[in-house]
């Protein structure tokens, strides 16, 4: 404050001293009765303008130390107009198909000057908002003993989530902007001063707590929906019976885009139209990928199996092998059947025989072959 010493101590004398009782007018005293030196502090902390100036001293016609004396009466000085705070308001809704009037509706008999806009609080930048903002803190920097207040309609018109409901409030509270909601739970008016901030707080846990409120509810409703059937999303450009005569056209050899001036779309906006090219090769790619068969079966051929004639407890007969071999003296068929047969009653395993003689019955000259087809049938008698 630019104050002289006497216009800082008239300043200090509008109020009676909360200390020493001094009345309006006059200096302080102590308790012996003499005007004192200084001014309490307590004087000062009842003069705004003066609080950070703790050292005003009394000027000399006051005559510190001496016996002090009541001063002149001081003229009441005419309390400055009251004015009107000055409220901004702001409406917002989601989607085009949501109506504002109902909002605006409230908001007109108490704002001067309404901002509105259909955008959803998922877009980082709102301009409407912007502008409610910026001139609200313009008109505070320019009159920062004016009262501005921001007023909407309802919390979540301004933020769905705690962290940028707590990010506007700082804004809020750096600018001195109060904020007045007019329906919800917290209906009122918040200074961001003192035990507003606090509020502020609240006011971002309850935002978040609706928004996830919403949520829950939207996702209920989707899946009592899909249970009756009713699918979200946009509906099909082409459907079933479309996709049939289109490709019909094609496996006439008709090109895709004189299959598309074909086709006509029964449902949605563009209801009534040709669906593009782009949309019929999709939809015709889709199809054959469903109708593709899942890939051909691969057959590995089957390796040999190989086979030794072996008798339980005592290894291959050296005889039998020499004689297939071709190394032992030669024998009659009746021998070499004899020799089998007892082999098979020793416990030689069927099996065995039997996969030796379908893999000898190729070569009817072969003599291995012909003894393992007598074995089988001595083995069956």
């Amino acid at each position: 404050m630019d104050l002289t010493p006497d216009q800082a101590a008239i300043a200090v004398e509008r109020n009676d001293c909360p200390k020493c009782e001094a009345p309006a007018g006059s200096p302080c005293r102590t308790r012996g009765g003499k005007t004192v030196t200084k001014y309490h502090t307590a004087r000062f902390i009842l003069v705004p303008a003066l609080r950070e100036e703790l050292d005003v001293l009394v000027p000399e016609d006051r005559g510190p130390g001496r016996p002090w004396k009541p001063g002149p009466p001081v003229e009441a000085v005419p309390a400055a107009a009251a004015t009107k705070p000055i409220r901004i308001g702001y409406a917002r809704c989601s989607t085009a198909q949501q109506e504002l009037q109902s909002q605006l509706d409230a908001l007109e008999p108490l704002c001067k000057r309404i901002f509105s806009e259909k955008i959803s609080t998922r877009v980082k930048t709102r301009p409407e908002l912007e502008k409610a903002l910026k001139l609200a803190y313009d008109i505070k920097e320019a009159a920062p003993d004016q009262e501005v207040i921001l007023t909407v309609h309802e919390l979540k018109r301004l933020a769905r989530n705690a962290a940028e409901l707590m990010t506007l409030s700082n804004q809020l509270q750096t600018a001195g902007v109060q904020l007045e909601l007019l329906t919800g739970p917290l209906t009122g008016i918040y200074d961001p001063n003192g035990m507003g901030a606090m509020f502020f707080a609240v006011l971002a846990v309850a935002a978040q707590l609706d928004r996830n409120y919403i949520r829950e509810k939207t996702l209920e409703g989707q899946v009592t929906a899909a249970t009756k059937g009713n699918h979200g999303g946009r509906p099909k450009v082409i459907d079933d019976d479309m996709l049939v005569f289109a490709r019909a056209l094609k496996d006439k050899g008709v090109p895709v885009p004189e299959i598309a001036k074909k086709l006509t779309i029964k449902t949605g906006k563009n209801a009534g139209q040709h669906p593009s090219v782009a949309s019929v090769y999709r939809a015709l790619a889709e199809a054959e990928e469903t109708d593709a068969p899942t890939g051909p079966e691969i057959v590995t051929p089957r390796r040999p199996t190989r086979v030794d004639l072996t008798v339980l407890g005592s290894g291959t007969d050296p005889e039998l092998m020499e004689r297939l071999a071709g190394k032992a003296p030669a024998r009659n068929t009746d021998q070499v059947l004899a020799d089998l047969v007892r082999q098979t009653e020793d416990g030689t395993n069927s099996a065995v025989l039997a996969d030796l003689v379908r893999q000898g019955e190729d070569s009817a000259n072969d003599v291995v072959a012909e003894l393992l087809a007598q074995a089988r049938n001595g083995e069956a008698e």
